[in-house]
């Protein structure tokens, strides 16, 4: 059973972290908010005694996808665009407060788990194998054509930006 008070903070911490992906008004910050989301996340499937889907959320999650993002908003010039409300004094100094006080609790709790050798230790029989030959099992054997469909989303997607981000000349797009 998972500690009550220790899911309230880590979702409290969740939820400020959403909340500033999208108030940020830079996307560098706001990428940021969303790998401390990411890492919140992979706290509670830890909690849950998910060991395996608590690393691939760190790594394909907080790791492979907030670098995309950051290369693509590195690669568009999309951290300098800077509007007239952005100049507001301190406003950078909050949201980095923000930032450090949420990634503090969540360091906080994670190194109170930590601590109290309470991750993954449950007291009666798990009702899931959480296993990754369990979970590959499950995935491929019920799950094929989500499974499919996904990955063919995600080639649609590289062809499009691939297309899109071709520089266009004379107003037409080079083939």
């Amino acid at each position: 059973m998972v500690n009550p008070i220790l899911f309230i903070i880590l979702a409290a911490v969740a939820i400020a972290a959403a909340a500033g992906l999208l108030l940020s008004r830079d996307a560098v910050h706001s990428a940021l908010y969303l790998v401390l989301n990411f890492a919140t996340v992979a706290v509670f499937y830890l909690l849950l005694n998910a060991p395996f889907i608590s690393m691939v959320q760190i790594t394909v999650y907080a790791g492979a996808i907030v670098v995309l993002f950051l290369f693509v908003i590195m690669m568009l010039g999309a951290e300098k665009l800077r509007g007239a409300a952005d100049n507001v004094p301190g406003s950078e100094k909050i949201h980095r407060y923000i930032a450090v006080l949420l990634a503090l609790v969540l360091v906080g709790v994670f190194g109170y788990l930590v601590s109290q050798n309470s991750i993954g230790v449950v007291t009666q029989n798990p009702a899931i194998d959480a296993s990754p030959q369990a979970l590959g099992i499950t995935l491929f054997q019920y799950y094929v054509f989500p499974f499919l469909v996904t990955g063919v989303l995600l080639l649609v997607a590289v062809i499009a930006v691939a297309v899109f981000g071709q520089v266009r000349k004379g107003g037409s797009i080079n083939a």
